[in-house]
Parts: structure tokens; C-alpha cells; sequence
């Protein structure tokens, strides 16, 4: 028995040394290894060194004290961490490394370059945390080349050979030092679900910033804060493919970013401003590879310049620039809960959108804007731009990139097709000094299918309500009448159709409030593609051909007749039924010559007559045309020859209650 016991006293001490020694030489190695890391980086002619390495075999822990690294080129990159701890350490794959936790304390990251760009950057972590990580287990071979760029493209590379279930960082403190200097805080920074160069979810709590500048020779100081910043779905290679020469090429979309979220926000400064944004929201970011070649873009931008560009540089710029707006994709940006401080009071903006594909923002929104005027309160419920192309904007700015080179009226009237619509409701805004508003309830404007740079399409309507100026003349009949506001309600289309070559004016429709309607269908035929020629001759010459089609007017009385009656009276001294019947007597007398000459002019002047003997009716014109007329010949003959232009339609005119 004794025996036994001994044998297995002994069997444990062997095992104990054995298991001791092991760790021993675990240790060893495991600083052996860090110590090839860090003569990697001092063979590439930095700086590394660190502290104690310990290993816990039970545990797979390893501690790391006093790392300090710093890179040999520029920018200068200098990274120090107090002590790094890792946990559940293993290396399931040669050449992988794995660690259920990492921990790194107190860690400064630091970045600098010398004149002439002189600029200094920092940030500075009590700790950072990153659990569930696997990635390499050797150190890559940084890139040859001492760019930025090339920098930049290795650290997306390499992050796409890494995973982790999160990177936490309860405070972030960040420096930039360059013509301005900027602090940034962040707590409680968070990345999720780290995987195939994606990030899954970002994380940002609060961000507090403070900016010292200058402003038109005086110094300001900007301070702001953005809270619950939420990314989505960040992919790190496709923001990779911007620094590969190999995808310039690649026309197709790479998304960046999903959705998007932070607010509010807010910023002031020490010299007044106040600005806050309750929400912000973008979505769908995405880069074409093809026009979005970083190294190339930033090699065209010039060194420390002794002269202005030249303006072939300046327009070689400006179509570099084009082309990045049409590179890029952002299928939705949205601010809402605008407010901004003025001397008039506070600025308000319910929303602000827009989107950007292919150089173009499809629709440029902004909603609810409410501010103070001079004379008063001003409202806008709703301003718009529609289909704005902005890369091709900027192409041709660059035409006109030489001061001593007017644009001509031709390049001017091609600027039409990169808008192609505007649209304004709900603004009131003060009427003079009077206390009334006017009211403009809907402005919109569009036009499309483009011949050269004319529209063939075209639309405008218009609502709005104005208070009526006593002062002037033109309106002293509405003033003597009672009526001290007075609404229009208008709707003007016109469109071309290539196949059939007809161009139709339709709709055409006026209401004055209060006192009439009006509508019109206006037609013209054998319109040529050639008509909207920017040559003045050919388009003449087109336009020749042109034939005027049915002219279809209609009128409806909702107090305008009974308005002009009693205007008349007043001015005669006489009753409203002698000022009626004195009107029809002059309308009959004036006509006389021209209804003996024409019979189809005594049919409007009876439906006419009609019109006014009995308020409230409808009256209606229709015009067609008894053969070919040529409708240049037509608007000059009506000029010289009314009667004889009359002639060439048949007339039909009525009027009804």
C-alpha cells in the first residue's frame, strides 16, 4: 500500500513538473511569436516593443503589458495599449488564430504627417473589447507603398479575413489637428456581427464634438452633439473596390451602407448659431467601382498650387467631380424636425429628402418650412425639385469654366433638360404692410420628352388666393364691387406626339374665384420634329407646314357678367337692367359690319349676347377648320383680316344655363 501511495505521489509531481514545464515552454513560445510580430515591424524600419507576456494554459489566456508600435512612413502611425489581454485563445486552422475574448486597455492610436499637409489625428480608449474574434494568425505584409491610399486599401483587405461577434468601446475620445482643431467623444461605440468584411450593426450612442475655427477673420467655436447612431449592413469590400485599379472597369453598383439612423443632433457656435435635427435617415449607399477610382481622382488633385488652375484643369476637375455624383447611388436621404436660430427667430423645416442615381436626384424635397419675414411669418408647406441632374449640371458649368467666354443663348437654353420640374404648395407669406397673407396653394410646373434641349411636354398648374391692392387702378372695380380677395385656379398642358404630328394645347383651364371659368383645346397638325430645331432657319421653315386644327373655347359665368353689369351701372348712374340692356345694345351695334359680312359672326355674337342677358350660363366655341390652313398665315391674317380668318372655320357657338 505504502508503495502505491508513493508510485502516485510521484507519478504526480512528474505530472506536475511535466504539466508546469509545458506551460513553461508554452509561454515561451507564445512570446517567441509576439516577438516575431514586432521584428516584423521594426524590419520594415518602425519602432516596436512591449512589456511582460504571460500565459495561462488552463484558461488559453496570454497578457501582453506596454505595447508601442510606430510605422516608418507616412502618414506616421503610432499605436500604444497598456495591456492587452486575450482569453480562450486556440488556433483551429493553421494559419488562424481564434480568442473567445480580447481586451486591450487604455489604448492610443495616433496618426501625423509633416509639412506641407501638417496634419495631426488621435484616439484614446480606456478599453476596447472584442469577443468571439478569429482571424490570421501572422501579421500581414504591409503594402510597399508609403500612400495613404494604398494604406487605406489594405486595412478594408485585411479586414475582410477577420470575424467577431462584436468590438465594444464604452468611451472613444478622437483629435484632428489641421487648419481646424476638432475633438470627438464617443460612448459606448459598438460593432456587431463582423463577418466576410460586413458589419453587420454599428452602434453609437452619443457623439459630442467641438470644432475651434475661423470665420471671415474671426474665431468660432462649433459644438454639437448626435445621438443613437445606428448603421446597417456595412460592407468593407465593396468600399474596396474603390481602391482596386483592377475594378475601374466594373460599372455595376456595390452597396456600401444599408439603412442608416441617428438623431437628434444638434450644433451651435459661439457666435450664435443654434441648429438642430431630430432624425436623419440614409439608406442604400452604393458606389459604381468604374467612376470612383480613388487614386486616380486624388492623383489629379494638385499639390500646394503657386497659380489658379488653368481652365482646362478647372474643367477637367469639374468633370472629374460629375463623374463621382454619377458614380454613386443613395437610394434615400431624410432629415425631419429642422430648426435653426436667426436674428427674425427660429427657423423650422418638417423634412428635407432626396435621392441620388446616376448624377441625377430624382426628387429634391423639402417640407414644412416655417420662418419669419421682414413683413411677417412666411410658410412654405412643400418645395420641390424634380428629376435635377446634377453630374451633367456640373459638365456643362464646366463649358463656361472661362470667365472671358460668354455662354451663348443656345448653351443657355441647355440647361432646360437637367430639371424637369418644380413644384410649391401651401405658402402664405405677408401681402405688403397690410397684415393679409397671400396664399399659394399649389405651383407646379414640369416638362419632359425632349427634342435636343426643348421639351415637347409641358405642364403648369396653378392655385392661389391674394388680397386685392385698393391702391391700384386695375383693381378699383373689384374694390367697388365689395370683393377684397380674389383666387385663380389654372391648369396649362401642352404635348406633341411624334407619330401623328400633332401638338395639342389641352388642358387649358382658368378660374378666377368669383368670376369666371374658362377652357380651351387647342390644336395643330403636321408639327415636324424639325420645329424645335435650335436653327433658327429650319425651324421657320418647319413651321410653315404647320396646320391649325379645332379651336374648342368654353366660358362659365360665376358672377363676372353680373360684376361688369353693375360696374357699368355705376358708371352710367343708370340700374343694373338698363346698364345690361345698354351693354347687348353696344356688342350688337359694334358687330353690325362684320355679321352682315360673315354669317358665322352673327352666331357669336348671339351666343355672346346670350352670355350676358343671362347670368350664370355657359358659353361655348368651337372652331374647325373647312380645309388645309396654314397656321403662320392664319395668326397673320388675323392680325390684317379678322373676318377672313373666320372664314376658313366652320362656327358653332351656343350658349346655356
Amino acid at each position: 500500500m505504502a508503495r502505491i501511495l508513493i508510485g502516485l505521489i510521484t507519478a504526480s509531481v512528474i505530472a506536475a513538473g511535466g504539466f508546469f514545464g509545458f506551460e513553461f515552454y508554452t509561454r515561451h513560445r507564445i512570446a517567441s511569436e509576439i516577438d516575431a510580430a514586432f521584428d516584423q515591424i521594426r524590419a520594415a524600419g518602425g519602432k516596436a516593443s512591449h512589456g511582460k507576456v504571460s500565459f495561462d494554459l488552463w484558461s488559453r489566456t496570454v497578457d501582453v503589458a506596454d505595447i508601442a508600435t510606430e510605422s516608418a512612413k507616412q502618414p506616421s502611425v503610432t499605436v500604444k495599449i497598456a495591456n492587452l489581454t486575450v482569453s480562450g485563445a486556440s488556433q483551429p486552422a493553421p494559419g488562424r488564430f481564434s480568442a473567445d475574448n480580447i481586451e486591450a486597455a487604455d489604448v492610443e492610436l495616433g496618426a501625423s504627417t509633416a509639412s506641407p499637409t501638417n496634419w495631426q489625428l488621435s484616439y484614446k480608449a480606456p478599453k476596447v473589447v472584442i469577443r468571439n474574434y478569429s482571424g490570421p494568425a501572422n501579421l500581414p505584409q504591409p503594402p510597399a507603398s508609403t500612400s495613404a491610399i494604398e494604406m487605406y486599401r489594405f486595412i478594408l483587405e485585411r479586414f475582410a479575413t477577420v470575424s467577431a461577434s462584436s468590438v465594444e468601446a464604452p468611451s472613444l475620445a478622437g483629435t484632428f489637428n489641421a487648419a481646424t482643431a476638432t475633438a470627438v467623444n464617443y460612448s459606448d461605440f459598438a460593432l456587431r456581427d463582423i463577418k466576410d468584411g460586413k458589419i453587420a450593426t454599428l452602434q453609437i450612442e452619443r457623439v459630442h464634438f467641438t470644432a475651434n475655427m475661423q470665420q471671415a477673420g474671426k474665431s468660432d467655436k462649433l459644438t454639437g452633439d448626435i445621438a443613437n447612431v445606428v448603421s446597417h449592413d456595412f460592407d468593407a469590400t465593396a468600399a474596396a473596390a474603390m481602391f482596386d485599379p483592377q475594378k475601374a472597369d466594373d460599372n455595376s453598383y456595390h452597396r456600401i451602407y444599408g439603412p442608416v439612423t441617428a438623431g437628434p443632433y444638434t450644433v451651435s457656435s459661439d457666435q450664435g448659431v443654434q441648429v438642430r435635427i431630430d432624425g436623419v435617415t440614409i439608406d442604400d449607399v452604393a458606389v459604381r467601382p468604374s467612376g470612383l477610382q480613388l487614386p486616380a481622382l486624388l492623383a489629379m488633385i494638385p499639390a500646394a498650387a503657386t497659380s489658379p488652375p488653368t481652365p482646362e484643369q478647372t474643367r477637367a476637375m469639374i468633370e472629374k467631380v460629375a463623374g463621382i455624383y454619377g458614380s454613386i447611388r443613395i437610394g434615400k436621404v431624410e432629415m425631419s424636425g429642422l430648426s435653426i436660430g436667426t436674428p427674425q427667430g427660429p427657423l423650422k423645416l418638417a423634412a428635407i429628402r432626396f435621392n441620388l442615381q446616376d448624377g441625377k436626384i430624382g426628387e429634391f424635397a423639402m417640407e414644412g418650412l416655417d420662418g419669419r419675414g421682414p413683413k411677417g411669418p412666411v410658410e412654405i408647406g412643400r418645395f420641390a425639385l424634380k428629376s435635377l441632374d446634377i453630374a451633367n449640371l456640373l459638365r456643362v458649368s464646366a463649358r463656361f469654366a472661362n470667365p472671358a467666354q460668354k455662354p451663348t443663348p443656345d448653351q443657355l437654353l441647355g440647361l432646360l433638360p437637367l430639371l424637369q420640374g418644380v413644384e410649391v404648395k401651401g405658402v402664405v407669406t405677408p401681402f405688403m404692410d397690410t397684415g393679409k397673407t397671400v396664399k399659394l396653394d399649389n405651383f407646379s410646373l414640369n416638362w419632359g420628352e425632349f427634342v435636343g434641349p426643348i421639351p415637347s411636354r409641358a405642364r403648369l398648374t396653378l392655385k392661389m388666393t391674394t388680397p386685392v391692392d385698393a391702391n391700384k387702378p386695375s383693381m378699383a372695380a373689384l374694390v367697388a364691387a365689395g370683393i377684397d380677395t380674389i383666387s385663380t385656379d389654372d391648369d396649362l398642358g401642352a404635348a406633341w406626339t411624334e407619330a401623328s404630328g400633332a401638338f395639342v394645347l389641352d388642358p387649358v383651364k382658368i378660374q378666377i374665384g368669383g368670376i369666371m371659368e374658362a377652357s380651351a383645346r387647342i390644336s395643330l397638325g403636321h408639327v415636324q420634329r424639325q420645329v424645335f430645331s435650335l436653327n433658327p432657319q429650319q425651324a421657320t421653315a418647319m413651321a410653315a407646314q404647320i396646320e391649325a386644327g379645332t379651336i374648342e373655347i368654353t366660358a362659365h359665368d360665376i358672377g363676372g357678367v353680373d360684376l361688369a353689369v353693375r360696374q357699368y351701372a355705376r358708371n352710367q348712374n343708370v340700374s343694373a337692367d338698363a346698364a345690361r340692356q345698354a351693354i347687348v345694345e353696344d356688342i350688337r351695334t359694334k358687330s353690325t359690319g362684320a355679321t352682315e359680312a360673315n354669317p358665322d359672326a352673327a352666331i357669336i355674337v348671339d351666343a355672346l349676347v346670350g352670355f350676358i342677358e343671362k347670368p350664370g350660363g355657359t358659353l361655348t366655341l368651337k372652331l374647325t377648320p373647312r380645309g388645309k390652313v396654314p397656321a403662320m398665315l392664319l395668326i397673320q391674317q388675323a392680325k390684317d383680316d379678322p373676318l377672313g380668318a373666320l372664314a376658313q372655320f366652320q362656327v358653332e357657338a351656343s350658349t346655356r344655363q
